[in-house]
């Protein structure tokens, strides 16, 4: 295997930023030099950033992939293939695909069925295969709210790379949809409900609730610690959801919707995530706390491209602006996601570490990947 030498780069090491040059070798970063001098057969960066490849915990992409238009269903190992290719182009070299857990058969008007074994099958067999350019991990959002969750759960063990359990409630009247006003504009919307079918869906949802979210909670911890998987809680919205959370041996916070859950979870030593689009739009779409907010309050430890892959890069070159801190703000979206889910081989521009490492090119506010290295190889 040939080195690879990216010379006269500003690299973005865990502490400080710094003109230099680094060597990959046999699949992980070999040396680290400083200064602007283009070694004979390396590659001139000419002053663009050189950062860690990025670290995704939660995306919503392979699933745009697998239904490009409302009720097309694409072939699905076309789907992952391209879903895999576009994290690559994004800078994004490790991804815990989010699948969803938990299905509803009772509810025709809003229900949704089971896929997230056959799915999961399909990712890992080409995983295996090395048809795919970035490191895939599997995510299983648990719907807490669901009818099927312990069956679900149970096709899974601990061979499945299963890095993330999510505790996921997405009850009318409470944590993201504690606004039943909005999630009438939003179901109604996305599923074409009238308002009496939209009425009836509240009623069901509420009392599937009341009648299985305990067992489907427990069960959920239960089969996280089963798989050796990391446990994220989701959308807290008060203290005591997550004074719950803490209870359950919850790692890190996806998406707390307010300041009084982001404070209790750093009080509890649980990790904040934040969604990118949520930062760069200057806002949530589901009118919950703004990500800007808890940067400002030094409440911001993770960042998520949720449903926007190429949203990652750019929210934290945001960041590290907003903080006068570049390593400071690359970490959100590289050591610390890689951290919080025990990946302790990557996630820096360290000697020894994976050979994960991105190109980056800074125009403005945007930002144009260069080029895309996973063990020293070039994906992109």
């Amino acid at each position: 295997m040939t080195d690879t030498i990216l010379a006269n780069a500003t690299l973005v090491l865990p502490d400080e930023v710094v003109r230099g040059q680094l060597r990959l070798s046999a699949g992980r970063i070999a040396a680290i030099a400083t200064g602007t001098s283009v070694p004979p057969g390396a590659i001139d960066c000419e002053g663009d950033l050189v950062l860690p490849g990025l670290v995704e915990l939660h995306t919503d992409n392979l699933e745009r992939h697998l239904q490009p238009r409302p009720k097309v269903e694409w072939p699905h190992q076309a789907a992952i293939v391209a879903h895999d290719a576009e994290l690559a182009s994004t800078g994004i070299t490790t991804v815990f695909d989010a699948l969803r857990v938990g299905s509803v058969f009772s509810n025709t008007n809003a229900g949704y069925g089971e896929y997230a074994r056959a799915l999961a099958t399909e990712i890992l067999e080409l995983r295996t295969q090395g048809a795919l350019r970035i490191s895939h991990f599997l995510h299983l959002r648990a719907e807490i709210c669901s009818e099927t969750l312990v069956e679900e759960m149970a096709k899974f063990g601990p061979d499945d790379c299963i890095g993330i359990v999510s505790l996921m409630d997405h009850t009318p009247g409470q944590r993201q949809f504690r606004d039943v006003g909005k999630l009438r504009d939003y179901v109604m919307g996305k599923r074409g409900l009238s308002d009496a079918e939209f009425d009836a869906h509240v009623e069901s949802q509420q009392a599937l609730r009341d009648k299985l979210g305990p067992l489907h909670e427990t069960t959920a911890v239960a089969e996280a610690r089963r798989y050796g998987a990391t446990l994220a809680s989701h959308d807290d919205t008060t203290a005591e959801q997550v004074a719950v959370s803490a209870g359950h041996g919850v790692h890190f916070a996806e998406f707390p919707t307010t300041l009084e859950a982001a404070q209790a979870c750093r009080a509890k030593g649980i990790g904040v995530m934040m969604g990118a689009p949520n930062l760069i739009r200057g806002g949530s779409h589901s009118g919950n706390v703004a990500a800007h907010d808890l940067a400002e309050a030094d409440l911001l430890d993770i960042l998520s491209s949720d449903y926007v892959p190429s949203s990652l890069l750019t929210a934290a070159l945001m960041l590290g602006d907003l903080w006068d801190d570049m390593p400071r703000a690359i970490t959100t979206v590289t050591a610390a996601p890689a951290a919080a889910t025990r990946l302790d081989d990557r996630g820096s521009l360290s000697i020894g570490l994976r050979a994960d490492v991105i190109r980056v090119t800074r125009l403005g506010r945007a930002s144009a990947v260069r080029g895309v290295w996973v063990q020293g190889t070039r994906v992109a």
